[in-house]
């Protein structure tokens, strides 16, 4: 081994991977629940950003230690496929190993552990399957959704918005998903403009482009319009190889240009006279273009007072045709009514020097907009990264079709049923389940500490309320009293808490397996002294 390698040996490296994961757990267990504190992070150039998303904090802290790095992964890294979880995965992890130490310092082997740690998972995945609350109408039930998001979104902003938000990424949910169809997040444009408050956020049946018509005679707010989706080019284009036209008098040169323009001016008095053949007294017309429209064309669109955009972005031409009906159009010789979509009013806004374009109350509704509003940055980011996890919160509870009874309600019922049931495993290893048990109970005690409860008080309430009751209670954080979790609306993801159970217990499982650390030293991969003195 190079002499230079710093290598962590045997106990002093478990007691290594212990602290980096408990130190882990210290940063993140203030901001868990609903009633958790902000972290305000301060980048170089002093942009802040204040939150108490886990995944933001673990996205953006400078982790120094391998093993606190790893585990920060693995939980960005399951924020990213179920949207939610990762500060109770960051906790549970460290419990885990927290627990197994007080055992290994008593003499026991951690492969013992581990053993009981698998057992246990497979024990509390069971129990998680009969626990779950099974929703077979959850398309249906709008209140059932909206409990869902709420229970996710408080965690990570304030009552009033949370609450706001839950309602605006209800309606998008239920605006892009179909029963027995996958259900695609990208449908759902997430728009953001910097003005007013964070509280005028909300949910735009249509989208908003941020860009608007490129002609001051174009009217601003129009109401029933047929829209034309359109790939077609509207202005003199240069020739694709190098060519010259040569011309001996102003006359030819006059020709030359008069052609060239005549054939543009053809395509727009085709789309004008298209115009004028669908559209009834009462209704506009509007034209969003994916390539450029010049100055002559915007003119003649504006008399006939078409609304024209163009260089429209192309994901917004496919979430378009998808929002109002319709299909997109590569050429203007022969248009048809079916070609064109519908909504209900089309208006701008202009925001200093940007303009943004609302198409709302569109007719098909397969794609729509969640807008974020804040005066400043760090509002901004913080409802949009709360509006993600909701998204994905929703995504998972109606592709599950079950919901799991929250505020603490499953991790203690979990620990309770291990309790009873760890005789029946044979060995040393029930140690490792008693291990597991103790350390699920970590989510409901945080909780109960960050609400400034009585912790044991509280966590001894809610066990003997169940052990009475056999009811899923869990804790109010209000009030430090028993109450069932369901009938108050908070609602957990399924695939969240089995991701979690599963990811932590593997984690704890490796970290706790490993008996020697060999980080490569400062002075390795450089020339040996002396090398240098030779040439």
């Amino acid at each position: 081994v190079n002499p230079n390698a710093e290598i962590v040996a045997s106990s002093q490296c478990l007691h290594v991977n212990v602290t980096a994961a408990r130190g882990l757990q210290m940063v993140l267990k203030t901001n868990l629940g609903p009633r958790g504190t902000l972290k305000m992070l301060v980048g170089g150039a002093g942009q802040i950003k204040i939150t108490k998303d886990g995944n933001v904090l673990l996205h953006e802290m400078q982790i120094q230690h391998p093993t606190a790095m790893m585990i920060a992964r693995a939980a960005t890294a399951m924020d990213d496929q179920v949207g939610d979880g990762t500060t109770s995965a960051v906790l549970f992890t460290g419990e885990l190993l927290k627990q197994a130490e007080r055992y290994t310092s008593e003499g026991l082997h951690p492969r013992l552990i581990t053993e009981g740690y698998e057992v246990a998972k497979d024990m509390v995945t069971e129990f998680l399957d009969a626990f779950k609350v099974q929703q077979p109408n959850i398309f249906s039930d709008r209140e059932l959704i909206s409990n869902v998001v709420r229970t996710s979104l408080r965690t990570k902003l304030a009552v009033e918005l949370a609450d706001k938000m839950s309602e605006a990424i209800v309606d998008a949910m239920m605006c892009i998903s179909r029963e027995g169809e996958a259900i695609d997040l990208h449908m759902v444009e997430i728009m953001q403009m910097q003005h007013r408050a964070g509280s005028d956020s909300g949910f735009v049946n249509g989208l908003v482009l941020d860009h608007g018509a490129r002609h001051p005679d174009m009217p601003k707010y129009m109401e029933n319009c047929h829209i034309l989706t359109c790939n077609v080019s509207m202005e003199y284009e240069k020739t694709e190889i190098s060519s010259g036209f040569y011309y001996s008098s102003a006359e030819e040169r006059e020709k030359l240009v008069a052609s060239e323009r005549k054939f543009t001016d053809e395509k727009v008095r085709q789309v004008i006279e298209f115009k004028r053949s669908v559209c009834k007294p009462g209704e506009n017309f509007a034209v969003i273009n994916q390539k450029g429209i010049d100055p002559v064309s915007l003119d003649m669109l504006a008399k006939e007072g078409i609304f024209a955009v163009r260089r429209a972005k192309r994901r917004n031409m496919e979430r378009l045709a998808l929002a109002c009906g319709g299909s997109p159009v590569n050429s203007v010789d022969d248009l048809e009514p079916d070609m064109l979509g519908w909504a209900g009013k089309i208006h701008e806004e202009t925001l200093g020097e940007e303009k943004f374009t609302f198409v709302e109350d569109v007719r098909e509704g397969k794609s729509c907009t969640i807008l974020i509003r804040g005066p400043n940055k760090h509002t901004i980011d913080q409802i949009k990264d709360a509006v993600r996890d909701g998204l994905r919160a929703v995504k998972g509870a109606l592709e599950d079709k079950a919901v799991v009874p929250g505020a603490g309600a499953f991790e203690i019922a979990a620990s309770r049923m291990l309790h009873r049931r760890k005789n029946a495993v044979a060995g040393k290893a029930k140690l490792g389940v008693q291990a597991f048990a103790d350390a699920l109970m970590v989510v409901p005690k945080i909780l109960a500490e960050n609400s400034g409860l009585d912790v044991q008080d509280a966590i001894i309430k809610v066990e003997e309320e169940q052990e009475r009751s056999g009811m899923p209670v869990g804790l109010n954080l209000t009030t430090g009293e028993p109450f069932l979790a369901g009938a108050e609306g908070i609602w957990d993801s399924y695939t969240v808490k089995r991701q979690q159970l599963s990811l932590a217990t593997i984690l704890a499982t490796q970290l706790l397996l490993v008996d020697e650390v060999m980080k490569a030293g400062k002075a390795m991969g450089k020339a040996p002294p002396g090398a240098m003195d030779e040439e």
